[in-house]
Parts: structure tokens; C-alpha cells; sequence
């Protein structure tokens, strides 16, 4: 098709960050992070190019949860990256970033991850999770320098014009669903007219401070807020991301009522329940679910979903 581009370079930047306050994430209590910035460039059949930047924070604690450090899993993260840049640069795939994207994972990710799980002398390997991860700033990068090179926002190039496949070439309905990709493309479940504003989720991490009785003062003074009634209240937040433990019910059902009464007074509508994959029973939520609906009801219906309770096998 017309459209058609091909990677042709790749630069790869590291860019350490480090916590303004610790935040408790599932099991572990992060005090920094990576994130891995990629600049790709793409060409079209006429040596037209453009160039896109694709951006994502590697994310050890939820990509890759485990008994190793957390220094160690970060350096490994950041290798593979370095595994990747060449192997895009170096990818002789032509079509829309979302077919070029598509092939990538099929035919070289898996590859390149056995080859990189095993020139390491580890018991524990990269898991696939944690490769799709690394990947995915290499795949934004992509994505942007082709709307680049069309001088189009990409979005309006998820279509018949623009791609060669629909999405029957990607998803196969269940069996007896009546569901038909034939002739669709990612365009056509797109919200319209596009929103301009969306909901901003404020994150509440396990070991953030509630209100100033909580307070220790150790807390950073640089002029932004420290507890989470002075964040609701400064940038107006109705929703509220809370992170729980999975493995103390008893806490876990305490910190959603905590919070949301402390929102409900601040005008906050929402809240999320994130376990962060560390429950082992479905009963776990169940009862803290049934305790809020029987006792906080104002709680309970605050609640919008329950997000990732269960570990990433969930066969096992």
C-alpha cells in the first residue's frame, strides 16, 4: 500500500527516575525506576522519512514481581532494551505500524528472549510480560513517526486507507458468537467526536499519607503536597487508583473505607481497588466486597472495578 514503512533507525535513551516519596506496589516499596525513551525513524518506498518518540517506564515491580532485587530486574529490563533497539533498526518489515508491530512479536520477540534467557546465568528468567514492556516504547515510537511521516495525527490512520489487513487478520471470535472482524478496522470502534478531556486517576500508593495526623516530618518540603487530602484538593481529583495488599484483609478493607470517606468529604466520585496480582482466592475479594456492600454502602458504590487481583498464571 501506499503507506507502507519500514524501520530504518533506532536511538535508545535511559532516563533514571527517582521517587519523591516511597511507593508501596504490591509487595515491594520502590524508591526509583528507569524509563526507557526510543527514537525511531521510519522510510516509505520513496526514502520519505519521519520520526516519532515512544516513551514508557520499565516498571519492575508490576512487569517482573519476584525475590530478586529490584536493582537486578531493573539492569536486566534495561539490557534487553538494549537486545532490542538493533534487532528494530534491523527489522525488514514493510506495512502499517500496527502490522510491522504485529510481526515483530510474532516472529522475532520470542526469539530474541530465549537467546537472551539463556546467555544469562540466572535461575530466573525475563518474563514474556516484561519483554512486551520493553517492546512497547520501540512499537510508540513507531507508531508516531508514521503519523509523522503522513503529517497526520496516527489515529486517523488506523483504517482501510492507510492498512493492509483488517482485524480478522488479528482476532479470532470465540466460536458461535456471531462476532466478525471482516472488513473492520480499529477506527471503526473509536469514540466519535474524540474526547478532548478524560478523567485523570490519582494514584494512592500503600504507604501514602491519608492526612496531616499521619504525618512523621521526615516528609519532603518542595512546595507539593505530601497527603492525599492536600492532592484531591489541589488539582480537584474525583478519582482515586488504591493500591491494597492482597494478603491482610483486614487493612485492605480498612484503607478503601479510609479513603473513602476522606474523598467523599473532598467531592471525589470514584474509586479503583488494585491488588496488584497478589491474591490467591477469589474469596479474598469476595468478602471484602460483600463486608463493604453490607456496611459501607457509600464505599461500595464508589468502587468502579476491582483491578488485577490475581497473579499473571492464572491457570495455576
Amino acid at each position: 500500500m501506499r503507506g507502507d514503512v519500514r524501520p530504518a533507525a533506532v536511538r535508545l535513551y535511559f532516563l533514571p527516575v527517582e521517587n519523591r516519596i516511597p511507593l508501596k506496589f504490591g509487595t515491594e516499596i520502590t524508591t526509583r525506576g528507569t524509563v526507557v525513551r526510543v527514537c525511531m525513524t521510519v522510510r516509505d518506498s520513496a526514502r520519505h522519512s519521519g520520526q516519532g518518540w515512544g516513551e514508557t517506564p520499565l516498571a519492575v515491580s508490576w512487569v517482573w514481581p519476584g525475590g530478586l532485587s529490584h536493582e537486578y530486574r531493573d539492569g536486566v529490563l534495561r539490557d534487553f532494551c538494549l537486545r532490542l533497539a538493533p534487532a528494530w533498526a534491523g527489522f525488514d518489515e514493510w506495512g502499517h505500524p500496527m502490522e510491522i508491530g504485529h510481526a515483530f512479536i510474532e516472529q522475532v520477540l520470542p526469539q530474541l528472549l530465549t537467546r537472551f534467557n539463556g546467555d544469562r546465568v540466572s535461575e530466573e528468567p525475563l518474563p514474556w510480560l516484561g519483554a512486551l514492556v520493553c517492546a512497547s516504547a520501540f512499537d510508540m515510537a513507531l507508531h508516531d513517526a508514521y503519523g509523522m511521516l503522513h503529517d497526520l495525527p496516527v489515529y486517523e490512520t488506523y483504517n482501510a486507507v492507510f492498512m493492509n489487513r483488517d482485524l480478522s487478520a488479528y482476532l479470532e471470535p470465540e466460536p458461535g458468537s456471531g462476532v466478525d472482524f471482516a472488513d473492520a478496522y480499529p477506527e471503526d470502534f473509536f469514540q466519535r467526536p474524540v474526547p478532548v478531556r478524560l478523567p485523570a486517576w490519582h494514584l494512592v500508593g500503600g504507604t501514602d499519607l491519608l492526612s496531616d495526623e499521619e504525618r512523621t516530618g521526615e516528609e519532603p518540603e518542595d512546595g507539593y503536597p505530601v497527603v492525599l487530602s492536600d492532592w484531591i484538593q489541589r488539582d480537584g481529583l474525583a478519582c482515586l487508583k488504591v493500591k491494597l495488599r492482597g494478603n491482610d484483609s483486614a487493612w485492605d478493607y480498612q484503607r478503601l473505607v479510609q479513603v473513602s470517606r476522606l474523598g467523599r468529604e473532598l467531592g471525589v466520585l470514584w474509586l479503583t481497588a488494585d491488588f496488584n496480582c497478589t491474591v490467591e482466592q477469589p474469596s479474598y475479594v469476595n468478602e471484602i466486597l460483600d463486608g463493604l456492600l453490607a456496611e459501607e454502602p457509600e464505599t461500595y458504590q464508589m468502587l468502579l472495578y476491582v483491578e488485577q487481583p490475581f497473579p499473571y498464571d492464572l491457570e495455576s
